[in-house]
């Protein structure tokens, strides 16, 4: 079996990619594959939306609109994947493909009408997106990428538990799937053949705690 962790920019575009990749995998792919999308939002990650956006780094009015909307938009997530997991991905990719692609600004209302397109109890979901359950919920994820030493989006943590490991592989800045691929093709014997093949700076063995590790 095989798990992939991916953290996630709940409005980027790239992570939408990757995202749309993961599930073309798990789709095509003969192995069992479980994934998780987890949004991450921290100063880190919006210091370098800042940078990619070219907003400069004094604007405080535009660093605290963008904060204000990752974050909402990540408890948007993980309000609609309380009424189940495929309601919660169809509110993701949508919110994504909305404001990075079709550059639609972020809204309640955007998010609401997304969940009704995904056939989500809408009064449900705005109660529970004003619970305290999705904010410790969320405050979890991110404790979980601090314990990973996750500090950028799109990053992935694979575990291949056709080897005999107790640990998974942190790949970095993953804008592409090489390097997942080849994670999901990896056997023991492969193993060191595979790591001289990519750079240490962007990939790396990260021992994680198995009690993060099983999906919910």
């Amino acid at each position: 079996m095989i798990e992939i962790y991916l953290f996630v920019n709940p409005l980027g575009g790239i992570c939408l990619n990757v995202e749309k990749d993961i599930l073309k995998l798990v789709e095509t792919e003969n192995k069992k594959i479980q994934f998780r999308f987890i949004p991450l939002v921290n100063m880190q990650t919006i210091n370098h939306l800042l940078k990619r956006f070219n907003i400069p780094a004094n604007d405080i009015k535009q660093r605290n609109q963008l904060f204000e909307d990752v974050y909402s938009a990540a408890l948007d997530y993980k309000a609609a994947q309380l009424q189940g997991k495929k309601k919660g991905r169809h509110l993701l990719l949508g919110l994504q493909q909305a404001v990075a692609i079709d550059k639609i600004p972020y809204s309640s209302d955007l998010a609401e009408q997304l969940v009704v397109e995904a056939g989500g109890d809408l009064d449900m979901f705005i109660a529970d997106r004003q619970s305290e359950f999705v904010k410790e919920s969320f405050q979890t994820d991110q404790q979980i990428a601090r314990e990973m030493n996750i500090v950028t989006h799109p990053s992935a943590v694979v575990f291949n538990y056709t080897c005999d490991r107790d640990f998974g592989v942190l790949v970095e800045d993953c804008e592409s799937m090489d390097e997942i691929k080849q994670l999901c093709e990896t056997s023991e014997e492969s193993l060191q053949y595979f790591h001289k093949e990519f750079k240490r700076n962007h990939l790396k063995e990260q021992r994680v705690p198995h009690g993060h590790l099983h999906l919910l």
